[in-house]
């Protein structure tokens, strides 16, 4: 698994971008927005996702972290591969996406080339309990906002939990089940929190 490509830009297309690493080029399959990013000569450093088949090993680059755990979540869903992950990316931001599975919008889903009414409805009802709520992202390095009326240790557990695969249902109840662990705690150690969630969550 190839988790990141850090190189020279050496070459843009359309649908691609060429990255020198080591006197090797990689080509990386891209977004449209990624691309946008990326300028010819230029040290980058992209997350990528490698996809295998018999007769073909592709990789795929994305702007950030989001762009590439919900291209990889996507998936998951019955008849979505990676063309079509990535069409979905190309036409919808992440957070959109989010919104739109959140809030049971076949209409946004079907602008992408590719999903028809039945296909979108398939998606919400696979990827609702796992995509995560609209704004749940938390870049790499910065706290998790906390929700109205909810402690920080509360919202990263939960954020944590769903995007390990929980519903927010589950994560809910495994967060009540760990609270009175996190009174004790003159500093909620969120660590220990969230591996005391995936515990409780274990035994239900």
């Amino acid at each position: 698994m190839i988790a990141f490509v850090r190189g020279r830009v050496a070459g843009i297309s359309l649908t691609s971008a060429v990255l020198e690493v080591g006197g090797v080029g990689l080509e990386l399959q891209c977004t449209p927005d990624t691309i946008a990013g990326l300028r010819h000569g230029a040290e980058v450093s992209l997350p990528t996702s490698m996809v295998v088949r018999e007769d073909s090993l592709t990789l795929f680059g994305f702007a950030d972290d989001d762009e590439k755990q919900m291209f990889e979540l996507v998936q998951t869903a019955s008849g979505v591969g990676p063309k079509l992950a990535q069409a979905m990316l190309a036409v919808l931001r992440p957070e959109t996406l989010r919104r739109a599975v959140a809030g049971d919008d076949v209409k946004t889903l079907t602008t992408v080339p590719g999903i028809g009414q039945k296909g979108a409805q398939r998606i919400i009802l696979e990827l609702r309990d796992r995509i995560g709520t609209p704004g749940s992202y938390v870049e790499p390095g910065t706290t998790a906002p906390a929700a109205p009326g909810t402690a920080d240790w509360q919202a990263q557990v939960q954020t944590g939990l769903v995007g390990l695969g929980w519903s927010a249902k589950e994560a809910d109840r495994a967060i009540t089940a760990v609270a009175p662990e996190a009174d004790q705690m003159a500093t909620p150690d969120v660590a220990r929190l969230l591996r005391l969630a995936l515990r409780a969550l274990s035994k239900a």
